[in-house]
């Protein structure tokens, strides 16, 4: 951030060649002034040593009403040591107390921050190389800002896209419905009751009626003795029987519900 105060700086404060004492004390007091006292000097002999912080515009702050949550800036020390030869030799920097750095941004701002000294090499440029690690730092700021919106608006798709899926349902086919169907049935024991009631209500054929009705064998003999013919003089013709499987006896009194055989 610029604040105005660059080409002011350079008229009154930017000098060619070493710098003495003074002048270095000079230069620091100027820094001193155009960053409302942030500055902390560190030492004083036998070279100059001091640091600057730098952070992002939304470093410190809290989240709105409106906001669930904000992305926290990022912040961090710069330490200056003058040398000798200071500014015809590059000043020596570190950098201290990175806040939400990521992994390769402190080499990241270093290299920054060699490229801007070799630029200025020969002149006052601590200021210089603060405006530049600072516009260096809200660059990467921007850039998490935008993989983050990125995150959300991938994650908003993909639970509208799930949602929109419930809605919608499955596509039914009618392998996929039938395949439904059996298992339903077979869950609920549908089956099987339906195979049940089927075996109930078959149709008997003419072997099993007979076998099953007794009351026939009991109306013949019946007949015989009311005819007064002795049991034992009854002859029975055993090849009538000898297909009786084939023997199909329908009736209409077989569908009467109320039918009761023998019963007149």
């Amino acid at each position: 951030i610029d604040w105005g105060f660059t080409s002011a700086y350079r008229r009154t404060h930017i000098r060619t060649g070493t710098l003495s004492r003074e002048d270095q004390t000079n230069e620091i007091e100027a820094l001193d002034s155009i960053y409302c006292g942030e500055l902390e000097v560190l030492a004083s002999e036998p070279l100059h040593r001091f640091k600057l912080p730098i952070a992002t515009t939304d470093y410190g702050l809290e989240p709105t009403e409106e906001e669930e949550e904000v992305m926290e800036g990022l912040c961090c020390k710069l330490v200056f040591s003058y040398t000798e030869r200071y500014p015809d030799t590059a000043p020596l920097v570190e950098i201290e107390d990175p806040e939400n750095f990521r992994e390769g941004y402190e080499e990241g701002l270093l290299e920054n921050i060699q490229e801007t000294i070799k630029e200025n090499i020969g002149i006052e440029m601590i200021f210089s190389l603060v405006s530049s690690a600072q516009e260096w730092l809200n660059c990467k700021y921007d850039e998490l800002k935008s993989a983050a919106d990125s995150e959300k608006e991938a994650a908003l798709r993909a639970k509208e896209e799930e949602e929109r899926k419930k809605f919608e349902g499955t596509r039914v086919t009618v392998e996929s419905f039938m395949t439904w169907k059996t298992k339903f049935e077979l869950d609920m024991g549908i089956t099987e009751r339906k195979e049940k009631i089927l075996g109930e209500t078959r149709k008997l054929t003419g072997k099993e009626l007979f076998m099953q009705d007794n009351t026939l064998n009991e109306s013949d003999l019946k007949f015989l003795m009311d005819a007064g013919e002795p049991i034992e003089n009854v002859r029975i013709d055993e090849t009538l029987f000898q297909n009786i499987e084939d023997l199909e006896l329908d009736s209409e009194d077989d569908d009467d519900e109320d039918y009761v055989p023998d019963e007149k």
